[in-house]
């Protein structure tokens, strides 16, 4: 009897000893906030710099631009469109809370009010809080894991970002696909205060560029118009680099050329 209860114990203390060493400590497991924390540090650095091409593709038509953006924190972003001439020299800025357009061909400079978030940017499938607002994902949300799924041949952790009481964000809901070894969010949805699917976001071609890995190619499809589509390709990038403040200004951006 005590030879039998022995073995018992020896055989239990050894099956908890192989199932700590093969699961993780819930000490060392990550967070679904830490993840989205890392990914957004990831996405975008202390700062960085992108020079993009967009492709907005409908069923009958296709138009294509030229950008080049900047950021710095979370607080500071400014877009120039360098292409087509008549778009060129277009910019639009974020510094806070506030947002503003240029627009060259009538020498204004438009305020972006906080109800325009929702609307398109220079007529593409991301939205004004896409490129220049860039909501934040990290503070603005509450995050809870839900699973893991493989998108694209990247297992990533499947993350439900629900907007906080009163934040200032376009999204009720953000889905989002966490690549688990890079950080890369491989896919997001946006649904709104209906619980409704709005956009789908799904990047591809994940590269090496200005010192860290990116995904290279962006698409936006809209969930209720077929065929409709915006592509974003980055073709060259710097992250974590020295830039002031002061260059995130309404002067800057109506001086930037290419």
């Amino acid at each position: 009897m005590r030879c039998s209860l022995h073995s018992n114990v020896t055989a239990y203390v050894a099956l908890t000893l192989l199932v700590s060493m093969l699961t993780p400590s819930l000490a060392m497991a990550k967070s679904a906030t830490e993840i989205v924390t890392l990914s957004d540090k990831q996405m975008r650095g202390d700062s960085s710099y992108t020079v993009a091409t967009m492709n907005i593709i409908r069923p009958d038509w296709t138009r294509s631009m030229s950008m080049k953006s900047w950021t710095k924190g979370q607080d500071l972003s400014l877009v120039l469109v360098t292409a087509p001439a008549k778009d060129k020299g277009s910019a639009s800025l974020k510094r806070q809370k506030e947002m503003w357009n240029w627009i060259p061909s009538i020498e204004r400079v438009i305020k972006i009010a906080p109800s325009m978030l929702s609307q398109s940017w220079m007529g593409s499938d991301f939205t004004n809080d896409d490129l220049i607002n860039q909501s934040s994902i990290v503070v603005d949300y509450d995050h809870q894991l839900i699973e893991e799924q493989v998108i694209d041949g990247d297992n990533s952790y499947v993350i439900d970002a629900i907007a906080k009481p009163d934040a200032p964000v376009v999204w009720s809901k953000i889905r989002l696909w966490v690549s688990t070894e890079s950080y890369l969010q491989r896919k997001v949805e946006f649904y709104d205060e209906f619980d409704d699917l709005v956009n789908t976001m799904e990047t591809f071609d994940v590269k090496q560029m200005g010192g860290r890995l990116i995904a290279t190619r962006m698409i936006m499809l809209p969930a209720d118009k077929p065929g409709n589509k915006t592509e974003m390709l980055t073709h060259e990038a710097q992250f974590d680099f020295d830039i002031g403040d002061d260059f995130f200004s309404q002067s800057q951006m109506k001086a930037l050329r290419d």
